[in-house]
């Protein structure tokens, strides 16, 4: 089976841990070269926010877990690279 390199999920969280320390601790789990999140939408009580992880091999329940031990819920995944690489997305005519 080839790995996961790219994994893109969304995610909704509480607003404590901060976007910033909830990211620093995802990063932390094995399998996880790098994490970049970006808030999509903030309410009274929670965030909705877009994790984008990526490694050599992630392993995809780990980081599940990691997301619901800090919190957080994943409502969906949203894109999924795997192989030996990972495919760059180009726009195509649908995309307009």
């Amino acid at each position: 089976m080839a790995p996961v390199r790219r994994l893109v999920v969304d995610v909704l969280k509480p607003h404590d841990p901060s976007l910033v320390a909830f990211t620093e601790q995802v990063s932390e789990t094995d399998s996880v070269a790098a994490v970049t999140s970006s808030l999509i939408e903030l309410d009274q009580e929670v965030q909705n926010v877009k994790l984008t992880f990526e490694g050599e091999s992630l392993d995809v329940d780990a980081v599940e877990a990691a997301v619901e031990e800090l919190g957080g819920t994943v409502h969906s995944v949203d894109q999924v690279a795997c192989g030996e690489h990972v495919v760059r997305d180009h726009p195509t005519l649908q995309d307009h």
